[in-house]
Protein backbone atom coordinates (compact mmCIF):
# COMPACT_ATOMS: atom_id res chain seq x y z
CA UNK A 1 0.00 0.00 0.00
CA UNK A 2 1.39 3.38 -1.02
CA UNK A 3 1.94 5.90 1.78
CA UNK A 4 0.64 9.42 1.34
CA UNK A 5 3.44 11.89 2.03
CA UNK A 6 1.74 15.15 3.04
CA UNK A 7 3.51 18.42 3.63
CA UNK A 8 3.13 18.65 7.40
CA UNK A 9 5.40 19.54 10.31
CA UNK A 10 8.01 16.81 10.79
CA UNK A 11 7.16 16.11 14.44
CA UNK A 12 3.54 15.41 13.50
CA UNK A 13 4.58 13.41 10.45
CA UNK A 14 6.54 11.08 12.72
CA UNK A 15 3.93 10.69 15.46
CA UNK A 16 1.15 10.08 12.90
CA UNK A 17 3.19 8.18 10.30
CA UNK A 18 0.99 5.09 10.46
CA UNK A 19 -2.09 7.16 9.62
CA UNK A 20 -0.69 8.32 6.29
CA UNK A 21 -0.47 4.73 5.07
CA UNK A 22 -3.86 3.69 6.40
CA UNK A 23 -6.54 2.77 3.86
CA UNK A 24 -8.92 5.47 5.14
CA UNK A 25 -6.30 8.18 4.52
CA UNK A 26 -5.65 6.99 0.98
CA UNK A 27 -9.41 7.02 0.36
CA UNK A 28 -9.61 10.51 1.86
CA UNK A 29 -6.90 11.71 -0.51
CA UNK A 30 -8.78 10.26 -3.50
CA UNK A 31 -11.99 11.89 -2.28
CA UNK A 32 -10.29 15.29 -2.06
CA UNK A 33 -8.74 14.96 -5.51
CA UNK A 34 -12.19 14.20 -6.94
CA UNK A 35 -13.86 17.01 -4.97
CA UNK A 36 -11.40 19.58 -6.29
CA UNK A 37 -12.39 18.74 -9.86
CA UNK A 38 -16.00 19.74 -9.11
CA UNK A 39 -16.04 22.23 -6.23
CA UNK A 40 -14.15 24.99 -4.49
CA UNK A 41 -12.56 23.52 -1.34
CA UNK A 42 -11.50 25.42 1.77
CA UNK A 43 -8.95 26.09 3.14
CA UNK A 44 -6.41 26.36 0.30
CA UNK A 45 -4.23 23.24 0.01
CA UNK A 46 -1.09 24.65 1.66
CA UNK A 47 -3.14 25.66 4.72
CA UNK A 48 -4.96 22.37 5.36
CA UNK A 49 -2.37 21.34 7.98
CA UNK A 50 -1.69 24.88 9.28
CA UNK A 51 -2.64 23.99 12.87
CA UNK A 52 -0.01 21.23 12.89
CA UNK A 53 2.62 23.33 11.14
CA UNK A 54 2.29 26.29 13.52
CA UNK A 55 2.12 24.10 16.66
CA UNK A 56 4.57 21.17 16.53
CA UNK A 57 3.74 18.08 18.59
CA UNK A 58 6.26 18.75 21.35
CA UNK A 59 5.26 22.44 21.63
CA UNK A 60 1.53 21.90 22.27
CA UNK A 61 0.27 23.29 25.59
CA UNK A 62 -3.43 23.79 24.88
CA UNK A 63 -5.84 22.14 22.44
CA UNK A 64 -8.97 23.96 21.24
CA UNK A 65 -11.27 21.72 19.21
CA UNK A 66 -13.50 22.93 16.43
CA UNK A 67 -15.73 20.96 14.09
CA UNK A 68 -15.47 22.24 10.52
CA UNK A 69 -13.50 24.90 8.67
CA UNK A 70 -15.46 28.04 7.81
CA UNK A 71 -17.05 27.59 4.38
CA UNK A 72 -17.23 31.22 3.17
CA UNK A 73 -14.73 32.82 0.77
CA UNK A 74 -11.42 33.76 2.40
CA UNK A 75 -12.41 32.65 5.90
CA UNK A 76 -10.73 29.28 6.47
CA UNK A 77 -6.95 29.21 6.86
CA UNK A 78 -6.40 26.00 8.76
CA UNK A 79 -6.95 27.13 12.36
CA UNK A 80 -10.25 26.49 14.13
CA UNK A 81 -12.34 29.58 14.94
CA UNK A 82 -9.67 31.80 13.31
CA UNK A 83 -9.94 33.97 10.19
CA UNK A 84 -7.29 35.99 8.32
CA UNK A 85 -6.88 39.51 9.63
CA UNK A 86 -8.75 41.16 6.76
CA UNK A 87 -11.87 38.99 7.19
CA UNK A 88 -14.85 39.95 9.36
CA UNK A 89 -14.97 38.05 12.65
CA UNK A 90 -17.62 35.28 12.61
CA UNK A 91 -20.15 35.29 15.48
CA UNK A 92 -18.56 32.41 17.43
CA UNK A 93 -15.18 34.13 17.33
CA UNK A 94 -16.77 37.39 18.49
CA UNK A 95 -18.17 35.50 21.49
CA UNK A 96 -14.78 33.94 22.24
CA UNK A 97 -13.34 37.44 22.37
CA UNK A 98 -16.17 38.64 24.62
CA UNK A 99 -15.39 35.86 27.10
CA UNK A 100 -11.68 36.64 26.87
CA UNK A 101 -12.48 40.23 27.75
CA UNK A 102 -14.82 39.18 30.57
CA UNK A 103 -12.31 36.68 31.97
CA UNK A 104 -8.98 38.49 31.69
CA UNK A 105 -9.93 42.07 30.82
CA UNK A 106 -8.17 41.77 27.45
CA UNK A 107 -9.53 44.30 24.94
CA UNK A 108 -11.66 42.85 22.13
CA UNK A 109 -9.22 42.25 19.25
CA UNK A 110 -9.80 44.24 16.08
CA UNK A 111 -8.97 41.24 13.89
CA UNK A 112 -9.62 37.51 14.12
CA UNK A 113 -6.33 35.85 13.18
CA UNK A 114 -5.37 33.48 16.03
CA UNK A 115 -1.88 32.62 14.73
CA UNK A 116 -0.34 34.31 17.75
CA UNK A 117 -2.01 31.72 19.96
CA UNK A 118 -0.92 28.86 17.69
CA UNK A 119 2.79 29.75 17.77
CA UNK A 120 2.65 29.85 21.58
CA UNK A 121 1.40 26.26 21.76
CA UNK A 122 -2.37 26.46 21.25
CA UNK A 123 -3.32 23.72 18.79
CA UNK A 124 -6.37 25.11 16.97
CA UNK A 125 -7.68 21.83 15.61
CA UNK A 126 -10.80 21.25 13.55
CA UNK A 127 -12.06 17.66 13.57
CA UNK A 128 -12.58 17.93 9.81
CA UNK A 129 -9.78 19.76 8.00
CA UNK A 130 -11.53 20.63 4.72
CA UNK A 131 -14.97 21.69 3.53
CA UNK A 132 -16.80 22.34 0.28
CA UNK A 133 -17.50 26.03 -0.32
CA UNK A 134 -20.84 27.16 1.15
CA UNK A 135 -21.70 23.64 2.41
CA UNK A 136 -21.09 23.19 6.13
CA UNK A 137 -20.25 19.62 7.12
CA UNK A 138 -19.74 18.49 3.53
CA UNK A 139 -16.46 16.70 4.30
CA UNK A 140 -17.52 15.06 7.54
CA UNK A 141 -17.28 11.26 7.80
CA UNK A 142 -14.78 11.04 4.94
CA UNK A 143 -11.80 10.15 7.12
CA UNK A 144 -10.60 13.39 8.62
CA UNK A 145 -12.12 12.57 12.02
CA UNK A 146 -10.07 9.36 12.24
CA UNK A 147 -6.93 11.37 11.58
CA UNK A 148 -7.66 14.14 14.07
CA UNK A 149 -8.83 11.64 16.69
CA UNK A 150 -5.44 9.95 16.35
CA UNK A 151 -3.73 13.31 16.88
CA UNK A 152 -5.75 13.94 20.06
CA UNK A 153 -5.16 10.43 21.39
CA UNK A 154 -1.40 10.64 20.83
CA UNK A 155 -1.16 14.01 22.51
CA UNK A 156 -2.99 12.49 25.46
CA UNK A 157 -0.71 9.45 25.58
CA UNK A 158 2.71 10.94 24.87
CA UNK A 159 2.45 14.39 26.46
CA UNK A 160 1.40 15.50 29.93
CA UNK A 161 -0.14 18.57 31.58
CA UNK A 162 -1.98 19.76 28.46
CA UNK A 163 -5.23 21.70 28.63
CA UNK A 164 -8.07 20.55 26.37
CA UNK A 165 -10.83 23.12 25.80
CA UNK A 166 -13.98 21.31 24.69
CA UNK A 167 -16.69 23.75 23.64
CA UNK A 168 -20.04 22.24 22.66
CA UNK A 169 -21.32 18.69 22.47
CA UNK A 170 -19.31 17.76 19.39
CA UNK A 171 -16.01 18.64 21.06
CA UNK A 172 -17.09 17.19 24.42
CA UNK A 173 -17.60 13.82 22.70
CA UNK A 174 -13.81 13.73 22.17
CA UNK A 175 -13.30 13.55 25.93
CA UNK A 176 -13.05 9.77 25.71
CA UNK A 177 -9.77 10.15 23.79
CA UNK A 178 -8.11 12.10 26.62
CA UNK A 179 -6.56 10.80 29.85
CA UNK A 180 -7.97 13.08 32.54
CA UNK A 181 -5.30 11.90 34.99
CA UNK A 182 -2.56 13.40 32.80
CA UNK A 183 -4.32 16.49 31.48
CA UNK A 184 -6.87 19.19 32.33
CA UNK A 185 -10.17 18.95 30.45
CA UNK A 186 -12.37 22.07 30.50
CA UNK A 187 -15.89 21.79 29.05
CA UNK A 188 -18.64 24.28 28.31
CA UNK A 189 -21.36 25.03 25.75
CA UNK A 190 -20.24 26.20 22.31
CA UNK A 191 -19.49 29.91 21.73
CA UNK A 192 -22.04 30.13 18.91
CA UNK A 193 -24.85 32.68 19.36
CA UNK A 194 -27.28 29.78 19.87
CA UNK A 195 -25.56 28.49 22.99
CA UNK A 196 -22.99 30.99 24.30
CA UNK A 197 -25.39 32.38 26.89
CA UNK A 198 -26.02 28.88 28.29
CA UNK A 199 -22.60 28.60 29.90
CA UNK A 200 -19.86 29.58 27.47
CA UNK A 201 -19.98 33.11 28.79
CA UNK A 202 -18.50 33.00 32.25
CA UNK A 203 -16.61 29.72 31.80
CA UNK A 204 -13.30 31.52 32.51
CA UNK A 205 -11.42 28.94 30.49
CA UNK A 206 -8.63 31.34 29.58
CA UNK A 207 -7.66 32.15 33.15
CA UNK A 208 -8.17 28.52 34.24
CA UNK A 209 -5.86 27.39 31.45
CA UNK A 210 -3.10 29.74 32.51
CA UNK A 211 -3.51 28.84 36.19
CA UNK A 212 -3.07 25.14 35.34
CA UNK A 213 -0.04 25.77 33.13
CA UNK A 214 1.51 27.98 35.81
CA UNK A 215 0.94 25.33 38.48
CA UNK A 216 3.01 22.88 36.42
CA UNK A 217 5.81 25.32 35.68
CA UNK A 218 4.74 25.83 32.06
CA UNK A 219 4.85 29.25 30.38
CA UNK A 220 1.36 30.74 30.24
CA UNK A 221 -0.39 31.75 27.03
CA UNK A 222 -0.45 35.45 26.22
CA UNK A 223 -4.02 35.61 24.91
CA UNK A 224 -3.77 39.26 23.81
CA UNK A 225 -3.83 39.51 20.02
CA UNK A 226 -3.55 43.22 19.13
Amino acid sequence: MQNVNPTIDESWKQILSDQFGASYFLQLKEFLIEEKTKYKIYPPGPQIFAAFDLTPFDKVKVVILGQDPYHGPGQAHGLCFSVPGSIEQPPSLQNIFKELNNDLGIPIPRQGNLQKWAVQGVLLLNATLTVRAHQAGSHQNKGWELFTNAAIARLSKHREHLVFLLWGNYAIAKEKLIDENRHLILKSPHPSPLSASRGFFGNKHFSKTNAYLRSHGIQEIDWKLD
